[in-house]
């Protein structure tokens, strides 16, 4: 699963947006995002790429008060499972042409108490993801979901359940055509994999962001 991440402001997420088209862009400042909190992705239209905001789980329902937002408590769906996207209903339908990129610093597991941050060397991290726009009366909200893989041989002592979907600069371009419905293409990116080095830090929390331990170095594939 991933479920926390954090956007530091850096030279690297600075340049993770420069890559994906937006230079001078970039997501909200924000440590510790949860599922149900508000994120910003990148999507593309027609006429350009857009940095949009929205709740990250891609169910969302007015609060029964009246005031706001929240995930569907019937179904958790802040992280998409690979292996669901095309033959789960709610995944099959976003999959060919809602596809998006989440810019984060880095994202967070924990092992037992220890929280981990997590990105590629000297890099922010680009999440790919999916997304949807609703419309609750004369309101129109976004919402977002992670994609998950398999577990990696290499990751799974730090998360043995599953490792987010990474994507490499050259793989954005096809990934946000939202014209582009051949999803077959996309389907050696959906196997288990650490496409670049991954820095796994050990920190006091992920507030602070404080090293606690050795860093570990993940080689690629």
């Amino acid at each position: 699963m991933c479920g926390r991440y954090n956007v530091t402001d850096s030279p690297e997420l600075r340049a993770l947006m420069e890559q994906l088209g937006l230079p001078g862009i970039t997501p909200r400042f924000q440590h510790n995002v949860p599922p149900g909190g508000i994120g910003e992705f990148v999507v593309e239209t027609v006429e350009d790429r857009h940095l949009l905001s929205g709740i990250w789980s891609l169910l969302i329902e007015p609060w029964p008060e009246g005031q706001g937002y929240r995930p569907n408590p019937k179904f958790n769906t802040f992280n998409a499972r690979s292996d669901r996207l095309t033959r789960s209903p709610l995944w099959k339908k976003a999959y060919p042409s809602k596809r998006c990129i989440i810019p984060v610093s880095a994202f967070h597991e924990w092992q037992g108490k220890q929280v981990y941050n997590i990105h590629p060397l000297n890099e922010a991290t680009a999440l790919a993801g999916l997304w949807q726009s609703w419309h609750f009366g004369n309101e129109q909200v976004n919402s977002f979901s992670v994609i998950t893989l398999p577990p990696h041989p290499r990751f799974s002592h730090i998360h043995p359940k599953s490792i987010p979907m990474m994507l490499r600069p050259n793989e954005f371009d096809l990934w946000l055509d939202s014209r582009f419905h051949q999803v077959e293409a996309f389907q050696s990116l959906l196997q288990p994999r650490i496409p670049a080095p991954l820095v796994c830090e050990p920190v006091c929390s992920p507030m602070d962001l404080e090293l606690a331990g050795d860093v570990e170095v993940i080689p690629p594939d």
